[in-house]
Parts: structure tokens; C-alpha cells; sequence
């Protein structure tokens, strides 16, 4: 299952997730990019974004003919659902007051979801202020928090725990100048015992080097790989290679 991969506490450093935007490719990119993930050998993949209006079935499709990875949806509204997935970051936007975002979309798609067959994982959504507007942001008409208010983060995902959620997702924003760090991280693991994901702002294997000793169960990246494939690998390598 791929919530027991992502909390396995026996793991010697936190998964490594790329986020793809289905919306930036055609074919021919999105396989070149699945294999280079295949050697780089990443533990998840994740499909979702701000906007969508490719079709999100040809696109996982298109994955999985190059891959056994699973392929979990990171979905940016109700309608970047598929069965062809493996599994659902069921999102709620805890640290927004947006209501569509903590609980209107999911009694729409709730019953789609149901029915889809797709291991669904429900996971407490925080925005941090990474330094510049994001698409996030933008999209989902909320305040991010800042990033120096390490105690409202974690009394945020601490209530993410308290109401249920599996994971808690920290997110610097698509694009964001400055990443979650370690000492947040960390922070937050001393309170909270759900496992902890953290994305935004990570654009070079030098950003993984405080991340990779840290508490965070697992990262993503997905801005730089789609602008450069290449460095996945070297991604992938300084996460491992650190270790815990």
C-alpha cells in the first residue's frame, strides 16, 4: 500500500516524489521523463496541477506504459480524478479558510472518489509563504502562512492530526524561492506522529542536503525536473546518499 510505503519507519531516508504536470507535456516529453524516473528509481509519482485541461486518463496511461511506479493523484481541483491512478491525496486545505478547499470540493467528488477504486489517503494541505506569490496561492484565494511562524505551522498540523488526516503535506508553492527547511521540519515531527511530506522551492540536489537528515518522511520535486530531466537522477542521489 502506499500509505505504508510513505510512513514505513524502518526507511534510511525520506522518499523521493516527482510531481507531474500533465499540463506542460505531449507525449514524447512525458515519456522521456518517466523513464529518466525509472533510473533515477523514484518511489512515487505524483500527477496533478493549478490547472488542468489535457486529459488526465491519457496522461496516466502514458506513464504507466514506461513505469511500475505508483502513480498517486495530487489533484488541484475535483475534477483531476482517475481510476487509472494507484492512490489519492484526498487534499484539505487546512491552513487556508477557503471553504470549497477544506470540505466543499470533497462531499462533490466523494462519491467518485468511492467508486474509483483508488487507495485514497486523506492529507492536511499547509501552504507556507515561500517568498513569492505562488500558484497556490493565486488559485485557491488563500494566505499562505509565513514561514517564520513555526508555531502556527504546527498547530496546524497538529489539528490536521487531531481531525483525522493520515499525512501532513508542506507546501512552499510551485515555483517558491524559499523551501521548507529542516529546523521547521524537524520542529513539527516533535508534535505531530503522522508522517510529513514536504514540497515547494526545491530546485537542485544541494537543496536536499539539510532535508535528507531530517524527520520528513518524504519530498517533492517538480518544477526543476520539468525544466531540466536530467538532474533527477542527481536528485534522487544526494536524498540517498546523505541518508538519516
Amino acid at each position: 500500500m502506499i500509505y505504508e510505503k510513505i510512513k514505513d519507519p524502518d526507511k534510511t531516508s525520506p522518499l523521493f516524489a516527482l510531481l507531474i504536470d500533465p499540463e506542460k507535456h505531449h507525449r514524447q516529453s512525458l515519456g522521456y521523463l518517466v523513464r529518466q524516473a525509472e533510473r533515477a528509481a523514484v518511489d512515487l509519482i505524483l500527477v496533478g496541477g493549478s490547472l488542468l485541461s489535457e486529459s488526465l486518463d491519457q496522461s496516466i496511461l502514458i506513464i504507466k506504459e514506461y513505469t511500475s511506479i505508483p502513480v498517486v493523484l495530487f489533484p488541484g481541483n475535483l475534477m483531476q480524478v482517475s481510476p487509472h491512478a494507484d492512490g489519492i491525496f484526498f487534499l484539505s486545505l487546512i491552513s487556508g479558510r477557503n471553504p470549497d478547499l477544506l470540505i466543499g470540493n470533497h462531499v462533490l467528488s466523494a462519491r467518485m472518489i468511492k467508486n474509483s477504486g483508488l487507495e485514497v489517503i486523506p492529507t492536511g494541505y499547509i501552504l507556507i509563504n515561500g517568498g513569492s506569490t505562488s500558484s497556490v496561492e493565486y488559485i485557491s484565494n488563500t494566505k499562505p502562512i509565513p514561514a517564520n511562524k513555526t508555531d502556527i505551522i504546527t498547530a496546524t498540523a497538529l489539528a490536521g492530526e487531531l481531525l483525522g488526516h493520515k499525512l501532513i503535506y508542506l507546501e512552499s508553492g510551485s515555483g517558491a524561492a524559499q523551501p521548507a527547511y529542516f529546523d521547521l521540519v524537524n520542529e513539527i515531527k516533535k508534535q505531530v506522529a503522522l508522517p510529513l511530506i514536504v514540497g515547494g522551492g526545491l530546485k537542485k540536489p544541494s537543496d536536499l542536503e539539510n532535508l535528507c537528515q531530517s524527520e520528513a518522511d518524504m519530498v517533492v520535486v517538480g518544477n526543476a525536473i520539468e525544466q531540466n530531466p536530467d538532474i533527477l537522477t542527481d536528485m534522487t542521489t544526494a536524498l540517498r546518499t546523505k541518508g538519516r
